[in-house]
């Protein structure tokens, strides 16, 4: 065998194995150590990443240094030079052993250090309260703050108020509104900051005159505020960033630019903020503040006006039929102007899942189109945070698919830390999966992000709806409708709980007189308004707004789809007009066996061709179609809508005397999370149930809608 010694071994030899370990170990402590204390200095982020780069490239010149030198009683040396009888690395290793040890004691002793002392300065900020506290006395946030408990605003917390259109064109609003939302985008892809969402900001006014109030509000320690003047190509922007909780001015600047030249001042903006607030950006996080959409300044302008109309139906869903096709069509011709635009392509991906699950329009091809987006973006930046945000959505709303929704979902979370739709629609999806508990902590942790916006509130109050804890749900909505950006919207989801609840009409009567028939927030509540003049057994009125123009489908508390033109058949059958229920669930039946073919395995496709069936006799088809539904969506694939699925078969059978099954049917509804589709106060008022009514079996059912649904689940 040869004497000569391995790689390895001259390695272990000339410690460089050691050299290795020691500079790891003292490079990860110098990082810990530069990334907490630098801050605290005043010290720029941009300091801090050189300093952990140097350390990065000195890792490998300790090791040449390692193996071509060599310490000795006389100096350093070159390894070559010294004899191998007078080497002395075996004592120069045990000394290194031990820096090795005290390197790592100190290590974990600042990493315990960190974890257990509190490092974040603690102010008072007010929250959105969860379920059982007092409700929120109104929406005016500047005229009339509302009382909230206290808890601590984190230091580096953050909100951006609308910036002010000093513009003497006001049609470029959108333009100052984009500013904000940009700016605040990039903000919240900062993990180590909380940026309140911008449906909580959009309440207030650019300055308002009482920040302490605001932050308190918001619960955070500081805000952003600003104006935009744009004058053609040219862009005047001066923004301040104040500390809220004492009105000191911890950044100012003004900025004179091209339109073209916008992303930088967006990027300057974040980092600038992200400085004076002391936050630390891992290297994704720099990358993503730094990163300029679209290079194309024209490309952009037509985003920011399709993200105008996005916001408005994202604000209030009843607006999705008149403002989403618009927003569609402005991204699609900023993705004409720049193909690579891969951020329009998310939005446009978003924009159609949003048709698809609030219009709605169930088709294949607005399920396609959403594809085919998202696919496209996820192709130019695969890490684009709202690309995986809108693959999500496609899984969830357009599939059904909750695994895949739930892994693109915490894809969309790395890079959307703050983002309160985020969390939402991940414990909506919660929801569906029978996870009630997680789904209530989920959306009372999204009120955190977006503390004056009703949407995680309303979403956690039917929650509470679902599960037929009607007072804690009725809270709940007092809280979203004061916070609601259309309170009348919301006191008309408000009023169908209630129904539910106590089957008191009255509410909805009240909150229903206040739409204006044929504006769009009346077309978009028609369904809850049909079923009030239903329940009354006000049938003419029924068949009314059954007959007025507006959406061709109507989505039920479940999400279930149904041709506008079977509740016009319902409302023409107990109305006594016979030959005109047969022809409107012609229509229906006829509409839908064309989809069918497209989609054959869609649970409400099913039921329509059942429920329609039905209204035309058809025993056979009705049953067999109905069934069809219930075994496409059984409650283990999606417990929030099997119920809706359940009752409309039970509706099936009593058309046509097939009780027992009917009884059962409705027996499994109630024992499931079902209290926006079936309570005791909902079966005594609905006509569709008078065949049954004296059965002895209907007095159980009443007993069995009473109570809560007993389901594991914090309150």
């Amino acid at each position: 065998m040869s004497d000569t010694p391995s790689f390895f071994a001259e390695l272990k030899r000339r410690n460089v194995l050691r050299v290795a370990a020691f500079y790891a170990a003292a490079g990860w402590l110098l990082v810990q150590i530069t990334t907490q204390v630098f801050p605290f200095f005043n010290i720029s982020n941009e300091i801090v990443r050189g300093v952990v780069v140097v350390i990065a490239l000195g890792f490998p010149f300790a090791l040449a240094f390692s193996w071509f030198y060599e310490l000795t009683p006389q100096g350093l040396r070159r390894e070559s030079e010294v004899p191998r009888d007078q080497s002395i690395t075996h004592h120069t290793g045990r000394s290194l052993d031990r820096w090795i040890i005290a390197v790592l004691v100190l290590l974990v002793i600042f990493l315990l250090l960190e974890r257990f002392l509190p490092n974040k300065p603690a102010t008072t900020a007010a929250v959105a309260p969860a379920a059982g506290s007092a409700a929120v006395p109104t929406a005016n946030v500047e005229a009339s703050p509302a009382p909230a408990p206290v808890v601590a605003a984190p230091a580096k917390s953050i909100a951006v108020l609308p910036f002010e259109n000093l513009s003497e064109d006001k049609a470029n609003a959108y333009f100052a509104t984009g500013m904000q939302d940009e700016i605040l985008t990039r903000l919240a892809s900062i993990r180590d900051l909380k940026v309140i969402s911008r449906t909580s900001t959009l309440k207030y006014q650019s300055h308002p005159e009482d920040l302490k109030t605001v932050g308190a509000q918001l619960g955070v320690a500081s805000v952003l505020e600003g104006s935009v003047q744009r004058a053609g190509e040219q862009v005047h922007i001066n923004l301040q960033l104040i500390d809220a909780r004492d009105d000191s001015h911890l950044w100012a600047q003004s900025y004179d630019r091209e339109i073209k030249d916008i992303f930088a001042v967006e990027r300057d903006v974040a980092q600038s903020v992200a400085d004076a607030l002391k936050a630390q950006l891992m290297p994704a996080e720099a990358a993503r503040v730094a990163a300029a959409p679209t290079q194309n300044p024209a490309a952009y302008d037509l985003y920011l006006r399709g993200m105008a109309h996005f916001n408005k139906a994202y604000d209030q869903d009843v607006l999705t039929a008149a403002e989403m096709p618009q927003a569609i069509a402005l991204f699609e011709q900023a993705l004409a102007a720049d193909p690579k635009f891969a951020l329009a392509d998310a939005q446009m991906a978003y924009a159609h899942m949003f048709i698809y699950f609030n219009a709605p329009d169930r088709t294949e091809a607005r399920l396609a189109a959403a594809r085919t987006a998202v696919d496209r973006a996820l192709a130019l930046q695969p890490d684009l945070g709202e690309a995986h945000l809108a693959l999500g959505l496609y899984h969830y709303w357009g599939r059904r698919d909750y695994g895949p929704a739930i892994e693109q979902l915490q894809f969309a979370r790395e890079a959307l830390p703050n983002s309160a739709d985020v969390v939402t629609l991940t414990a909506a999806v919660a929801r569906r999966q029978n996870r009630w508990n997680d789904a209530i902590i989920g959306f009372r942790q999204a009120t955190l992000l977006d503390p004056r916006s009703s949407v995680a509130l309303d979403q956690l109050a039917l929650c509470y709806a679902t599960l037929r804890r009607y007072a804690e749900a009725n809270r709940v909505f007092g809280q979203s409708v004061a916070l609601a950006a259309d309170p009348v919207d919301e006191r008309i989801t408000q009023a169908q709980s209630v129904i539910m609840w106590r089957g008191d009409l009255a509410p909805m009567r009240a909150a229903a007189s206040e739409l204006v028939p044929g504006s769009d927030a009346y077309v978009g509540n028609a369904r809850s308004i049909w079923v009030m003049h239903w329940l009354a057994r006000d049938y003419g009125a029924a068949i009314a707004i059954a007959s007025s123009p507006g959406g061709q489908s109507w989505n039920d508390q479940a999400n279930i789809a149904l041709p506008r033109s079977l509740y016009l058949a319902w409302a023409q059958r107990a109305a006594g007009n016979t030959a005109a229920a047969r022809s409107a669930a012609t229509a229906a039946l006829d509409a839908t066996r064309g989809s069918l073919v497209e989609q054959p395995e869609d649970a409400s496709l099913h039921l329509v061709l059942g429920l329609a069936a039905a209204e035309l006799g058809n025993k056979d088809e009705a049953l067999r179609e109905g069934r069809m539904a219930v075994a496409l969506m059984p409650p283990s694939r999606d417990v929030f809508t099997s119920p809706g699925m359940l009752v409309s078969l039970a509706a099936i059978e009593v058309r046509f005397a097939e009780t027992d099954a009917a009884f059962e049917h409705l027996r499994q509804a109630l024992a499931l999370p079902s209290g926006l589709v079936i309570s005791s106060a909902a079966l005594k008022l609905d006509p569709l149930w008078d065949p049954i009514r004296n059965d002895p079996r209907f007095a159980q059912l009443l007993t069995l809608g009473e109570g809560p649904v007993e389901i594991a689940t914090k309150p």
